[in-house]
């Protein structure tokens, strides 16, 4: 059965929608019109690059942010890392980056290039220096998938004041201008989450969280050299199990406004 993605964006390119971009979109393509009806003669594929060509587009127009903050998210499945990540991108206006974003873009040359081509030369340049130092550095995978992946997420970290969600980004940009947070839950806490929210049954929902978990550490482990779950790697991590979504939502919220009041000193301390 062929994926369906339902956002506006895709939604106003049928002829007949009267709709046209009305309804928002963010970077998980997860916001859709009510009135969305699937045009099977568009190609998954052509969705994808109008999905990529739609946010850089938007970012272009947008320009560099004032800010240069990063926010990295890593999380185990069924911890909230995700509504935590949208909750914190909404409330200190941020570009919230998905996974299905990012692996857009890192799968097409052509987009990686026009990535790129929205920061300036100098940019460029650092971004370059930075994946050859952590390729040589780290002794990272050289295929050519991650390569580009890298460059995305380089590129997004450059720019600045975002939310970026998974993809080892957290291993991939600076520490300086980065925050660095990952999202934890007991694992009994995180199946009932999928039986309540997805109506699975126990087993289903062990089975998925067990095959998510295991490929978000096969690819840390298998790009990066690394573990998922290393403390080292994180400026925070935050037990939703035990704080709540709420909770957790505030301790980062707490941390993201140290970070910012900390960015704006420095830069006060720049100019005098």
């Amino acid at each position: 059965m062929p994926r369906d993605v339902r956002v506006c964006s895709v939604c106003a390119w049928r002829e007949t929608c009267q709709k046209r971009f009305i309804t928002a979109v963010d970077t998980f393509c997860s916001v859709h019109c009510p009135d969305y009806t699937r045009d099977v003669r568009i190609r998954d594929s052509e969705i994808d690059d109008k999905i990529v060509e739609y946010h850089l587009e938007r970012w272009r127009k947008l320009g560099r942010p004032r800010r240069s903050l990063v926010i990295t998210i890593s999380r185990e499945t069924g911890a909230g890392g995700s509504e935590i990540a949208r909750r914190i991108a909404t409330t200190f206006g941020m570009e919230l980056v998905g996974r299905e974003l990012i692996e857009h873009v890192a799968k097409s040359t052509k987009m990686n290039v026009r990535m790129v081509e929205l920061l300036d030369e100098k940019a460029v340049s650092r971004i370059d220096s930075m994946i050859t130092s952590l390729f040589v550095v780290r002794h990272l995978s050289p295929d050519v998938y991650f390569r580009h992946l890298t460059k995305v997420i380089a590129a997004i970290g450059e720019r600045g004041w975002a939310v970026i969600v998974g993809r080892g980004a957290h291993l991939i940009l600076p520490k300086g201008k980065t925050l660095r947070l990952r999202l934890i839950a007991p694992r009994e806490a995180r199946i009932e989450h999928f039986m309540k929210e997805r109506h699975m049954t126990h087993t289903e929902a062990r089975q998925h969280v067990t095959a998510r978990d295991a490929d978000r550490e096969g690819f840390i482990r298998n790009y990066f050299k690394a573990e998922a779950a290393d403390p080292a790697n994180y400026d925070l991590t935050v037990n939703t199990g035990e704080l709540g979504i709420e909770g957790a939502f505030m301790a980062v919220a707490a941390l993201v406004r140290q970070r910012i009041e900390a960015e704006e000193s420095a830069g006060r301390k720049q100019t005098e």
